[in-house]
């Protein structure tokens, strides 16, 4: 994971986009709302203020060849007292005014606004002809209104529209995200579909995918099948290369032994039993080479069963006998007289064991004792104890990795994989390796420790 170079979350970025494009409409919603309402709103007050003129217009007469004019109540009352508006109005005869303000300006169109005594006015034009005897006359009603009501309606029309527009932007942001997991869930299914799997798991993903993501699909089945064949090839050459190399080594080495049996001189016999050794050791090293690729490849996917713990240590000694038998070391077992069950790989925990134990012989004195003792409580604890060299100081950790040896042993041949492989056999159990001197005296005390619960 961490060779991954990570350049941000597409989830995070989409979310971002369609919260940006939310916001804006959002904005464009509220001017929109805002100036729609304020129109109306200014067309409802210029309908009252024509409706207000055309009644004042309505109650033009003439009387005596002169206009004259009885204001009904009712066309300054329906412009109402709402939040304090003020109302003005002239009525002009020709040229002279009839009533009401003579500063109130008449030219205009139908409608006008302009300012008046102070304050923004908003008036409304109304022309009539008054038949006086002799000839018509022209008045002109004018009515006007400040825009007191109109502020306060633009103020809470732009309250409601922030409102309302906030609320879509919420509402837009939320099913944005929403649409955004949805639209990613493929992708979460694709990638539980894949982590679910065990290491040895390489069936081709077959989970419902939108066609984005099929050709994605198809380039991942096409490489675990290649790895899934790779794996198989490598396991085979492993199978293979180690029933060539250990076959040879165990034939000659046999033929060396029942020649060694046949010979009389001593010096033919030393010759004999030195072959065999070097068998051993070119056998041994090759074999934990071998071993090491297959743990690799094991602990990834473990084969579990259950088995007879002590059944294993027991014949794991028991194989490793003519080895120990070659430099007359004794294997001295102490071991649990029942059966101790376990969940593991047969294979490997053998193939930890084996190291171990070979490398005791291995590094121990002719005519010595090798220690099993196998002790079963909190966990499994299987301690291998020799009379060698020892470790010389040096720290457990340093030889766990592969090709570590000890400062004192150099004039011995070995591949420093054994400890490795036991190393790695115990953590895959979920155990650990213990390396350490032998407390009761010279030499090295290898424990592998497994849970037993």
């Amino acid at each position: 994971m961490s060779a991954l170079a990570l350049r941000g979350s597409i989830r995070r970025r989409l979310v971002l986009q369609l919260s940006g494009v939310a916001a804006l409409l959002a904005v464009v919603f509220f001017f929109v709302v805002r100036s729609v309402a304020e129109n109306a709103a200014e067309k409802t007050q210029d309908d009252i203020l024509a409706a207000s003129a055309t009644a004042i217009a309505d109650a033009l007469r003439a009387e005596a060849g002169a206009v004259t004019l009885d204001l009904p109540y009712s066309a300054l009352s329906m412009l109402g007292t709402l939040n304090e508006d003020r109302v003005f109005y002239r009525i002009l005869v020709g040229s002279e005014t009839l009533t009401g303000y003579d500063d109130l300006p008449i030219e205009g169109g139908a409608f006008a606004t302009f300012p008046f005594r102070g304050e923004t006015v908003r008036a409304a034009y109304v022309d009539r002809p008054v038949w006086t005897g002799s000839a018509p006359q022209n008045v002109r009603v004018a009515v006007a209104q400040t825009r007191r009501g109109m502020a306060a309606i633009s103020s809470r029309i732009t309250g409601t529209a922030t409102g309302v527009a906030i609320a879509f932007f919420v509402l837009a942001a939320g099913l944005s995200l929403l649409a955004t997991r949805s639209a990613f869930a493929p992708f979460t299914r694709m990638t539980q579909s894949v982590t679910r799997r065990g290491p040895s798991d390489l069936r081709p993903i077959e989970t419902d995918l939108p066609s984005e993501l099929v050709p994605l699909a198809g380039a991942i089945n096409g490489f675990m099948a290649r790895l899934g064949t790779s794996l198989r090839r490598s396991e085979e050459f492993i199978a293979e290369a180690a029933h060539r190399v250990r076959t040879p080594l165990a034939t000659v080495r046999t033929q060396a032994e029942i020649t060694h049996r046949k010979l009389n001189k001593p010096e033919h016999k030393a010759a004999i039993r030195g072959m065999i050794r070097a068998v051993d050791e070119s056998s041994r090293s090759a074999g934990q080479m071998l071993d090491h690729a297959m743990v690799t490849f094991r602990t990834d996917s473990l084969e579990t069963a259950t088995l007879d713990l002590r059944d294993l240590v027991e014949e794991t000694c028991e194989r490793l006998a003519p080895t120990a038998d070659l430099k007359d070391i004794r294997i001295l077992r102490r071991l649990p007289e029942e059966a101790i069950p376990f969940e593991g790989d047969r294979v490997l925990l053998q193939s930890a064991l084996r190291n171990i134990l070979d490398n005791a012989i291995k590094y121990s004195p002719a005519d010595s004792d090798v220690s099993v003792i196998f002790e079963t409580g909190g966990e499994h604890r299987i301690a291998i104890t020799d009379a060698g060299r020892g470790f010389a100081g040096t720290e457990g950790a340093a030889l766990t990795p592969r090709f570590a040896r000890g400062s004192n042993v150099g004039d011995i041949v070995g591949s420093g994989l054994g400890l490795t492989i036991a190393d790695e056999v115990a953590r895959a159990h979920g155990g650990r390796l213990e390396i350490a001197e032998n407390s009761e005296g010279t030499g090295a005390c290898v424990a592998l420790l497994l849970p037993s619960g």
